[in-house]
């Protein structure tokens, strides 16, 4: 149970990044999220509309109410895991009535004359804000783009001029950067994303949102597992692209079996408008079900008899297991006994050692290929 704090008290030592890893060297706010805050001080402050993209933990959605005064905040976070730690956060410092959470379009910009932003990771990611926030918030709004200087680069400046007529950069301060843009450029031509690539190869079309990891390529592990697309579950009639990104691993399932019933799942909101419009371009949209969820924690237990997985091994710029081995477990719980997990990863990994993480998870586990960089393996769901 977590204790309630009262907004007079609010600090951002109490807040947690809950439900995500948690250790004494983990921190829910950073300096980016600090930076933000006072750059945009006396804007937060003018009684303004204010919208917040990209919050990790809630520290900039918290921070401007409790600190900056402001009554209400419009808030879109990619990852499900960062709504879910706004949302426990906010019941912590008692402000869980001050934002609401919305996609990334007109909801959530109307109006805005402030906007703060987490930088994206991708250039494109940055293009698909601006531009959103270019044709639907007020036409004099200040946007603050934070960042880590190590991460910022002089194309961002040209993104953000595309939609803006003025960028300026802070002083950078432990760190980290702001750009600081104004004045939106009305766009009256369509949008940019989605974007869509047909891949002669492969036979498919490939959808993508800004966020999306690989935007509309295929990355080399997705390539490689697809090539054990035959040998996967045959005598499954249930399936799950797990951490499904752009969608091609179910795509390319539910057009190679006709009677498989698909999800594809992602607890990024790109990722998962990413895999719908990847089956919209292939004609997939009435096979493929896609559904926004953190490691399948909607699913019954032993309900599905195949997941297919490319798990992500970095956490930010660090290389890391645990969100793959959380994956894991995930499979292993939903999965029927005698259902099949293929998943492909980096060699070095060595996932499927005796003792390993897919043994432990979901039982025997065999190789069934290896090349210079990626491992494939299929596990069984013990009995």
């Amino acid at each position: 149970m977590l204790d309630q704090v009262s907004v007079t008290a609010f600090s951002f030592d109490v807040l947690r990044r809950f439900p995500d890893a948690e250790a004494a060297n983990l921190f829910a706010v950073d300096a980016t999220d600090r930076l933000l805050l006072d750059e945009a001080a006396d804007a937060l402050t003018g009684g303004g509309r204010v919208s917040v993209i990209g919050d990790h933990y809630g520290a900039l959605t918290l921070g401007a109410i409790a600190r900056h005064g402001v009554g209400f905040v419009r808030v879109h976070q990619d990852l499900l895991t960062s709504e879910q730690a706004l949302d426990a956060n906010a019941t912590l410092t008692g402000l869980s009535d001050r934002y609401q959470h919305h996609a990334l379009g007109p909801e959530l910009l109307d109006g805005a004359t402030v906007v703060l932003v987490q930088s994206p990771k991708s250039l494109d990611g940055l293009r698909e804000v601006a531009e959103a926030i270019a044709r639907h918030a007020d036409p004099e709004v200040a946007v603050y783009v934070g960042g880590r200087v190590k991460h910022m680069t002089r194309a961002m400046n040209d993104v953000l001029g595309d939609s803006f007529e003025s960028i300026r950069a802070s002083l950078a301060r432990q760190k980290s950067r702001v750009l600081i843009a104004d004045t939106a450029r009305r766009r009256l031509s369509p949008l940019t994303f989605p974007l869509r690539e047909h891949h002669d190869d492969l036979g498919l079309w490939v959808g993508a949102h800004g966020e999306a990891f690989a935007g509309t390529k295929v990355d080399i592990g997705t390539r490689y597992l697809l090539s054990f697309l035959g040998q996967m579950g045959k005598r499954a009639s249930q399936a799950v692209d797990l951490g499904c990104g752009t969608g091609i691993l179910a795509a390319a399932l539910a057009r190679s079996r006709p009677e498989l019933s698909v999800i594809a799942t992602d607890q990024s909101s790109a990722a998962v408008a990413s895999a719908a419009e990847t089956m919209r371009a292939n004609g997939l949209a009435d096979r493929v079900e896609t559904r926004r969820d953190n490691a399948m924690a909607g699913w019954p237990d032993g309900s599905t008899d195949l997941v297919v997985l490319n798990p992500p091994f970095h956490l930010g710029t660090t290389v890391d297991t645990s969100a793959a081995e959380a994956l894991f477990e995930a499979a292993g719980r939903v999965l029927r006994p005698g259902g099949e997990l293929w998943t492909v990863f980096n060699s070095h990994l060595t996932y499927q050692r005796p003792h390993g993480p897919l043994v432990r998870s979901i039982g025997s586990t065999r190789v069934v290929g290896r090349n210079p960089k990626f491992t494939v393996t299929v596990s069984t769901r013990r009995g």
